[in-house]
């Protein structure tokens, strides 16, 4: 038996794709995140009883828990477990809508990691996996886990459709991670990725991809930098998110190892070789978007950030 029928769990944010591995890499970050409350209730139903937050727009979020992304993964729990009561979910939302770091993907692992813990029998953190992703397409329209698999595992994650796997990263690589006071919708950052590719591009991705993760296993900051070149999604959607050019050159300029756009943008990321260098370029990256006429808040955080878990309130 469960030692309550009540949980609360908060679930970190993420940069999504790290620039060359789109809807496969991701990894956590340290700073803002989400938090769910579970508990167990006798009506065999799924319900959404408050959605609580100071980011913009929290207000228009679904209350029906069919609509809503974890309102869709704890129904997706509660089906698949076939659970003979039922779950009422309060959310309390501490990324912004829209941000590019993972919020509906946050929502979603915050409610499947605090309902496991009100199981009578909690599942293994993979088991989970199946559940955010069913929450995830709510919003996103696909089941892609960048942004679920390292909240769900900490740290760097490939995600493919059915599994997440946990990648190896040195202890030394750090992340800025720059949020402006912008919006773009997901759907609209990929609706400017539908028309082909061609085979030249998609080589030249392939191999950017290939020498990254050679260099997440090795601890090579060299081949780090030579593969952290997103040739495909980048040109695409970089006119969407006005200041873009000016933090990456500012990134650049400070020694970064590469930077990109976060998950479907509009916040925007860049990997150090220490957390020194993290800090002195976080301003100057920062300073890109207000320099564009927007506000704007920079997170330095370790590449291995904590994953998403129950929270102790004892």
């Amino acid at each position: 038996m469960p030692s309550t029928f009540q949980a609360r769990a908060f679930a970190p944010a993420s940069v999504g794709n790290i620039g060359v591995g789109f809807d496969l890499l991701g990894h956590a970050i340290v700073g803002p995140r989400d938090v769910a409350i579970v508990r167990r209730i006798d009506e065999p139903v799924v319900r959404v009883d408050a959605i609580r937050g100071d980011v913009p727009g929290v207000d228009a979020l679904p209350l029906q828990a069919e609509h809503n992304t974890a309102g869709r993964a704890l129904i997706s729990m509660r089906d698949t477990l076939r659970l003979p009561y039922g779950l009422a979910l309060e959310l309390e939302k501490g990324i912004a809508l829209g941000s590019g770091l993972g919020g509906s993907a946050a929502s979603c692992v915050a409610a499947v990691v605090a309902a496991n813990a009100v199981l009578d029998a909690p599942l293994e953190r993979d088991a989970l996996y199946d559940f955010a992703l069913d929450g995830e397409s709510v919003s996103s329209g696909s089941r892609h886990g960048d942004n679920v698999a390292p909240m769900l595992l900490g740290g760097v994650a490939m995600a493919t459709p059915t599994r997440m796997i946990a990648l190896a990263a040195p202890d030394w690589l750090y992340c800025v991670a720059v949020h402006p006071d912008q919006v773009l919708e997901t759907r609209r950052a990929r609706a400017v990725l539908s028309e082909p590719y061609s085979l030249h591009e998609i080589v030249g991705q392939t191999t950017h991809l290939a020498l990254f993760l050679t260099g997440l296993q090795r601890g090579d900051a060299g081949l780090i930098r030579e593969g952290l070149h997103d040739l495909l999604v980048e040109p695409r959607r970089a006119s969407l998110i006005p200041g873009f050019a000016q933090v990456k050159a500012a990134a650049l300029d400070h020694g970064a190892l590469g930077a990109s756009i976060s998950g479907g943008g509009p916040s925007v990321f860049a990997w150090f070789a220490s957390k020194a260098e993290a800090e002195a370029a976080a301003p100057a990256m920062r300073g890109g978007f207000v320099d564009a006429g927007f506000g704007a808040r920079a997170y330095v955080s370790p590449v291995n950030a904590p994953r998403a878990e129950v929270i102790d309130d004892r």
